[in-house]
């Protein structure tokens, strides 16, 4: 088992102030996911989702016909908690002589990885949607005006139903910016502002910005437009920081869990818009 042991810690006679460094990328959709806590206290680590079939479109009936009633069914789908934990082990002599408080240190920064994964699968389920896709081989200017529109498109007559949130890439979000035309700063769209980290707009799009989506060729990369209710978080436990000691080593142990699902909900309510490989 790895240990931190006093050598892992910096020497504090050499150090003027602790570094204020950023660890990790922010989480930029989780946040986007609605939390269900139905599993919460409750025995069974799945969740059944219960939705009815459509009976199909009524049609004509002639005159003296008999009408042949149509069967009303449902269906389900099933998602099933899963656990992603994390942990430190730290020698008194790291906590005791090490600079700063790497006990605090060691819980704020578990708690931060177990969102952080949540987060990364997030964008995972995110990227493996295929239900809407948008593809453009356009190799110069990324995005085009046409690209937004024309993948908005897919939602069908419900475009205009509900917020639309656009995940974009630093470069993708400097060329929308470069498009005096169709951008609008957050401070123009204040007031419908309703996720945190809202840049601007674009074509009737909030933008947020993640270090986590990967540019390729010219800074093209993958955009995700969701709505509300395209993602659901399914809770079976929150995150939990537990610390224990182990007397024999003088070690202290601290670990950080959750139990949980995250689960593409709504497909038709989330699009995938990428730019194929050249």
């Amino acid at each position: 088992m790895a240990q931190t042991l006093l050598s892992n810690m910096v020497n504090p006679e050499v150090l003027t102030g602790m570094i204020n460094k950023k660890l990790v990328d922010y989480m930029k959709f989780a946040p986007l996911a609605t939390v269900d806590t139905t599993l919460v206290g409750r025995p069974g680590d799945t969740v059944a989702m219960p939705y009815f079939n459509y009976i199909g479109d009524a049609a004509v009936l002639a005159e003296g016909a008999s009408l042949t009633p149509s069967v009303l069914s449902t269906g389900t789908i099933s998602v099933t908690i899963e656990k992603v934990a994390k942990g430190v082990e730290l020698t008194d002599e790291a906590i005791l002589s090490g600079y700063g408080d790497p006990y605090g240190e060691a819980a704020n920064q578990l708690a931060l990885a177990i969102a952080n994964a949540v987060d990364n699968k997030v964008l995972s389920i995110l990227q493996a949607n295929t239900t809407l896709t948008y593809s453009t081989a356009n190799s110069t200017t990324y995005p085009t005006d046409t690209d937004i529109t024309q993948a908005l498109e897919l939602f069908g007559e419900d475009i205009e139903d509900g917020a639309k949130v656009a995940l974009v890439a630093p470069k993708v979000y400097t060329a929308m910016r470069a498009n005096t035309n169709s951008w609008v700063p957050a401070s123009e769209i204040a007031a419908e502002i309703k996720v945190k980290g809202v840049v601007g707009e674009y074509q009737g799009c909030q933008v947020i910005v993640s270090n986590k989506l990967a540019s390729n060729k010219a800074g093209a990369g993958e955009i995700f437009i969701v709505k509300p209710g395209a993602l659901r978080i399914f809770l079976k436990r929150d995150t939990l920081v537990e610390a224990d000691r182990d007397i024999l080593k003088f070690t202290n142990v601290i670990t950080a869990s959750k139990h949980y699902v995250a689960y593409l909900y709504d497909a038709t309510k989330a699009i995938r818009i990428y730019k194929p490989a050249s």
